[in-house]
């Protein structure tokens, strides 16, 4: 940054800057947007306050914050982690490299988990477990949209569960039926929910070891959630063999999937006497399956 200007020039001179920087990278699809997010970040506001605050002089530290962020930007880390945080539905989630990047795709998992809650418990409640919850998405926004049900979130990572307790402290009360464990898929569940669970949900890994990934997630983003075995199904595979024990008559199983694993997944389930459904997502690709228990 152009460190003459510091505290003579308003926060407008230096919007313009940064987007014209972002505009020299390949990684950055819309530097006008990207400088608006990481100015937002350093001028602590948005909206019509943001716009207000642009004739406003820029601070020393200020501008030094911006600086740092648009290097890491332009080194390649991707702007939510340059953000350190990211919308997801009703959700500002706390993010960094110890976690995945929240993604819509994972957005049309919960509706169909909250589909099948309230199938089951048409007025409130309910227990639901997020298997694998990372930064903790899909458990805490079910917890948020549903405050009646019970929410249990795991990872068998400690550093994605310092971050899932982070984005739940920021609850409040909405986050009071949260409980959040550590172990591997169905180890990290109390033994007294056996049978109990009306719905487990779960984003696991599930990238073939072999297959190429762009170097803004390959790079940056924690590689033991990504990959699952030569065909990307280990996990899934897993969570397919363990669900009928933990889940009660009725419940339901909900998995999000790469589109070539649907077909193979759901009939894994089925040969187990599930009830499965596959659904796409908002691109019209084929993204999950929902697989409920009989009884």
């Amino acid at each position: 940054m152009s460190d003459d200007l510091t505290g003579t020039a308003p926060w407008r001179s230096f919007l313009t800057e940064t987007e014209q920087r972002l505009s020299g990278s390949s990684d950055v699809e819309d530097p006008r947007l990207e400088a608006r997010w990481l100015m937002e970040e350093v001028v602590g506001v948005d909206g019509a306050d943001f716009m207000a605050a642009l004739g406003q002089l820029a601070t020393t530290r200020g501008v030094a914050r911006l600086d740092s962020m648009v290097e890491r930007r332009l080194g390649g880390e991707p702007i939510q982690y340059v953000l350190g945080h990211w919308a997801f539905r009703r959700l500002d989630l706390m993010v960094d490299r110890r976690v995945l990047i929240p993604r819509p795709e994972t957005e049309v998992v919960v509706d169909y988990a909250l589909i099948e809650l309230d199938r089951l418990h048409p007025e409130g409640g309910g227990v639901v477990a997020d298997l694998g919850t990372g930064s903790g998405a899909i458990g805490l926004s079910i917890a948020t949209e549903r405050p009646g049900a019970r929410a249990v979130l795991t990872d068998v990572s400690e550093d994605a569960l310092a971050v899932a307790r982070a984005n739940l402290a920021g609850l409040g009360m909405a986050g009071s039926h949260v409980e959040v464990f550590g172990g591997r898929w169905f180890d990290a569940l109390p033994t007294e929910m056996s049978g109990q669970i009306d719905v487990i949900v779960s984003n696991p890994p599930y990238v073939a070891t072999t297959e190429d990934l762009p170097a803004s997630v390959l790079d940056w983003e924690p590689e033991g959630a990504l990959r699952a075995g030569p065909d990307g199904r280990n996990d899934l595979d897993q969570l397919v063999a363990g669900a009928e024990l933990w889940l009660r008559p009725g419940g339901a199983l909900v998995l999000e999937m790469a589109p070539t694993q649907t077909t193979v997944v759901a009939e894994l389930a089925r040969a187990r006497d599930f009830e499965v459904a596959v659904h796409e997502d908002l691109a019209g690709r084929e993204r999950l399956i929902v697989a409920r228990c009989k009884g």
